[in-house]
């Protein structure tokens, strides 16, 4: 796969997440990067974060990632044509102390890209919102859950263990005013 300057984070996710799989490893799209991927753009992410599902050498890491075009600088790796970096945070794939994440699926022209689902993305951004009174979190998780269905029990049940409600009702009354505009589809 070709990347150049115009290439969208989506198509981004897409080929790396391919090359991996090419090279016998499993990864998942997380962070801001998932963030950007669900909200089309409404929030963008500078980087794609990808945990692995279980450790690869060093080596061939690199490897998959120059059959795309990216290099390692550090811990990261770009590419000369294209605006996102890549990273691989440590895992194991987590919200906190919920080691229950199961990843969501895409197809795209014959690609598979798994990401965090919607509701943990959500939870992913509200952990920044809960823990460091991050408002850009909250207005990230925002934007996903007004532009896809969310598993609200869950985030409730995970709010309450993370002792924080009341931020959640917050949540939940954001949410809603987002969906009133008319603008996103679905209820919470």
């Amino acid at each position: 796969m070709r990347f150049n300057r115009r290439s969208r984070l989506a198509t981004v996710a897409f080929g790396v997440a391919e090359a991996l799989r090419r090279h016998g490893i499993q990864a998942v799209l997380s962070g801001g990067g998932c963030a950007s991927f669900y909200t089309r753009g409404a929030y963008l992410s500078a980087d794609l974060d990808f945990i692995l599902s279980k450790p690869a050498r060093r080596a061939v890491v690199d490897a998959a990632m120059a059959s795309v075009g990216f290099s390692r600088e550090g811990d990261r790796y770009v590419h000369s044509k294209v605006r996102f970096y890549v990273e691989f945070p440590r895992g194991p794939l987590a919200i906190g102390g919920d080691w229950q994440v199961r990843p969501a699926r895409h197809r795209r022209a014959g690609a598979e890209l798994l990401t965090l689902s919607p509701t943990d993305c959500c939870r992913d951004r509200l952990a920044a919102f809960y823990h460091w009174k991050d408002r850009q979190s909250l207005r990230v998780a925002v934007a996903v859950a007004a532009r896809h269905r969310v598993r609200v029990g869950v985030i409730r049940h995970w709010s309450e263990q993370e002792g924080k409600t009341r931020e959640f009702e917050e949540f939940v009354r954001e949410v809603r005013k987002a969906r009133a505009t008319g603008k996103h589809r679905g209820r919470i």
